[in-house]
């Protein structure tokens, strides 16, 4: 969300106390946080007030603070996110010349033979519109 919103403290007060914005401890207050956030997304961006939105993203927040906790992702080896994301856009090897140079290396990255290199990592970020950690 944007930080230049002005938000007046006493109604996001009003807002934050119907809620209960805290730490989310068990999973009764994670599917409540979970279903408010959804409420406000379903109202959309747009027609959301500044203490609204504010509000929105601190529960997202603590919301993914939650889930980092107990339900932790996968971790998923570089290659494997490549060929993912590959599959997912619709890209083939030869999409990856510009980064890789050869259709030897992009194999080899591909296989898990050849790890991805830091300037590699960056440019697929940029080519595949993601964090630059999924390929490191």
């Amino acid at each position: 969300m944007s930080a230049t919103l002005t938000v007046d403290p006493k109604k996001y007060a009003r807002l934050a106390n119907r809620i209960v914005v805290k730490a989310i401890e068990t999973e009764e207050e994670y599917d409540h946080m979970v279903s408010a956030v959804e409420q406000l997304i379903d109202k959309g961006e747009d027609r959301l007030s500044p203490e609204e939105s504010a509000l929105m993203e601190t529960m997202a927040i603590l919301v993914q603070a939650y889930d980092d906790r107990h339900h932790p992702l996968p971790s998923v080896a570089p290659n494997e996110m490549l060929a993912y994301l590959m599959e997912t856009s619709g890209r083939r090897a030869k999409d990856l010349l510009p980064v890789f140079g050869t259709r030897g290396r992009v194999s080899e990255v591909l296989s898990g033979k050849r790890s991805i290199s830091k300037e590699q990592a960056k440019r697929l970020a940029s080519v595949f519109k993601v964090t630059v950690d999924l390929f490191i």
